[in-house]
C-alpha cells in the first residue's frame, strides 16, 4: 500500500508546556548576569524615547538577543524560540521578536558605539569568570582583520560598497588567540563609517625609528598579558 497524495507542505511544533528544548541556555544566562551583561547594558545604552517604547528595557532585549543567539537564532524571526514550551516558566522577560527588531531597527552608529562599551566592560568580567583561553597567560596571538557585514534597506548608517563588492558595514575586528590551534576569541571591534578609508599621507605607514621585527617564540620581548586575561 502507498499514498496517492504527496504531502503539500510538512511543519512541526514544540508547544508542550513542560518541555525546553534549549536547556543548556540557563546556565549560559545566569553566566551572562553574573558578569553583570544586563546592568551593564542598562547603564551603557541609551536610545531616544518614542510613545512605541523602542527605546525602553535595554537590558531585557540585550538579554533577550543573547539568549536567542545562544539557542541558535540567526534572523529575528528565529528570536520566537525564547518563547515556545516551558520557557516562560525558566525565564522572565523574553521579549517578542518584532520588539526585538524595533530595537535594533533604532541603532544609529552612536548606538552601536553603546554596545561597544558595553562589550568592553563585559568581557573582563567574563574572563575573570571562565577559562576562555587557557595559557593566554604565557602567550597570546592577536589578530586584527578586516571583514564585511552586508546589510539589507537603503536607511543602514555607514553602509557602502568595499573590496567584496557587496553592501555592507565595513569592521575591525581584533582576535586573541592563546594558539594558532585552538579558540580564537574576538575581544574587540570597531564600525568605520564611509565607502572609502581616508588617503594617507606621506610617511604615515613608515615604521618608527629604533623599531625591529621579533619572533613570537622570544618571551622576553614580548609586552605583558593585559591583566583581566591573565585570570583566564
Amino acid at each position: 500500500m502507498q499514498s496517492s497524495h504527496a504531502a503539500a507542505a510538512v511543519s512541526s511544533a514544540f508547544d508542550d508546556p513542560n518541555l525546553i528544548a534549549y536547556g543548556g541556555l540557563e546556565p549560559v544566562v545566569r553566566l551572562a548576569e553574573r558578569c553583570g551583561l544586563p546592568t551593564l547594558a542598562g547603564e551603557h545604552i541609551r536610545l531616544p524615547a518614542s510613545k512605541d517604547g523602542t527605546g525602553a528595557f535595554p537590558a531585557a532585549k540585550v538579554m533577550s538577543l543573547v539568549g536567542g543567539m545562544a539557542a541558535g537564532a540567526d534572523s529575528i524571526e528565529d528570536m520566537d524560540r525564547l518563547r515556545h514550551g516551558a520557557m516562560g516558566r525558566l525565564f522572565s522577560g523574553a521579549r517578542a521578536p518584532s520588539t526585538l527588531g524595533s530595537f535594533l531597527r533604532s541603532f544609529t552608529h552612536g548606538h552601536v558605539k553603546q554596545l561597544h562599551a558595553v562589550a568592553r566592560r563585559f568581557l573582563p568580567e567574563l574572563a575573570r569568570h571562565t577559562p576562555l583561553l587557557p595559557g593566554a597567560d604565557q602567550a597570546a596571538y592577536v589578530d586584527i582583520d578586516d571583514t564585511i557585514r552586508r546589510t539589507y534597506g537603503y536607511a543602514k548608517q555607514g553602509a557602502g560598497y568595499g573590496y567584496s563588492k557587496v553592501k555592507g558595514l565595513n569592521a575591525l575586528l581584533v582576535k586573541v588567540s592563546a594558539d594558532v590551534d585552538t579558540l580564537t576569541l574576538t575581544v574587540g571591534s570597531d564600525w568605520r563609517t564611509g565607502a572609502t578609508y581616508p588617503k594617507q599621507a606621506a610617511g604615515d605607514g613608515d615604521p618608527l625609528e629604533g623599531t625591529e621585527a621579533i619572533n613570537g617564540s622570544q618571551t622576553d620581548a614580548c609586552m605583558d598579558v593585559y591583566w583581566p586575561y591573565r585570570q583566564m
